[in-house]
């Protein structure tokens, strides 16, 4: 059974901000089901024009872009309550994939009254502009960090981000959370060596900053990740929920 947006669990979050009824009403129209898949499954492909527009309900994804010579570039991760399909709907294609990590569950949503959204509902639409400006904020940090830190920074931020992004949608139990991607998805996103990033990943865990193994983080200090990472703002941003 699918769940109805009036009963969304992830719009109790404290990440996401509240929307009135007649937007939830809309909502309600514009979800044309759920859809679950398992890990590793493509849901949208660079150079495809997808029909569909998701929001994860829950598991975990990442986005990627795959290069000439077969090598990947991790863009960025997809955790609940991340929408995803918007470039092609806009731009008329992908230009990057999305791959699930785990299970996942999707909300599904009609790609062609994206249009609809933004001619009757103006404050949905702003909030679709305002998911993009803090993807491309998040891609500003991501860049940042990938050009001009070391592998300790750049791993530092990254897992302060996981771990921040975790606990404000409710994931994070007793200091720990779910982290299940894979050493080489990280060192693919951050521009580093598999050796590199297992070598500092053993260095932040001896300096008891933040320990990452079979799926797990644990994070005991925020504020000494933070700092490490060179985080310059710690807070998680509200953001709309679609």
């Amino acid at each position: 059974m699918t769940i109805d947006c009036t009963a969304c669990p992830l719009r109790k979050k404290p990440l996401f901000t509240k929307i009135g009824a007649d937007e939830v009403a809309f909502m309600r129209r514009f979800k044309t089901g759920e859809m679950k898949v398992s890990a590793g499954t493509q849901l949208l492909i660079e150079g495809s024009n997808a029909a569909q527009l998701y929001t994860c309900l829950s598991g975990h994804g990442l986005r990627y872009k795959t290069l000439a010579d077969g090598s990947r570039q991790v863009v960025s991760f997809v955790l609940p309550g991340d929408f995803i399909g918007l470039q092609a709907s806009v731009m008329g294609q992908m230009h990057h994939s999305v791959e699930s990590t785990t299970d996942m569950t999707l909300c599904v949503f009609n790609r062609t009254e994206i249009w609809t959204l933004f001619k009757s509902y103006p404050e949905r639409a702003y909030d679709m502009t305002f998911l993009a400006a803090v993807e491309e904020r998040f891609l500003g940090e991501a860049l940042a960090s990938v050009g001009q830190k070391g592998a300790l920074e750049k791993i530092a931020w990254a897992l302060f981000r996981f771990f921040s992004r975790a606990k404000a949608i409710g994931l994070v139990q007793k200091s720990q959370c779910a982290l299940p991607y894979k050493q080489q998805d990280l060192a693919d996103a951050l521009g580093l060596s598999l050796v590199h990033t297992n070598k500092t990943l053993a260095e932040l865990r001896r300096r008891g900053l933040a320990d990452w193994r079979e799926g797990k983080l644990t994070v005991q200090d925020e504020d000494a990740l933070a700092a490490c990472g060179m985080v310059d703002e710690m807070d998680v941003p509200a953001r709309p929920l679609i």
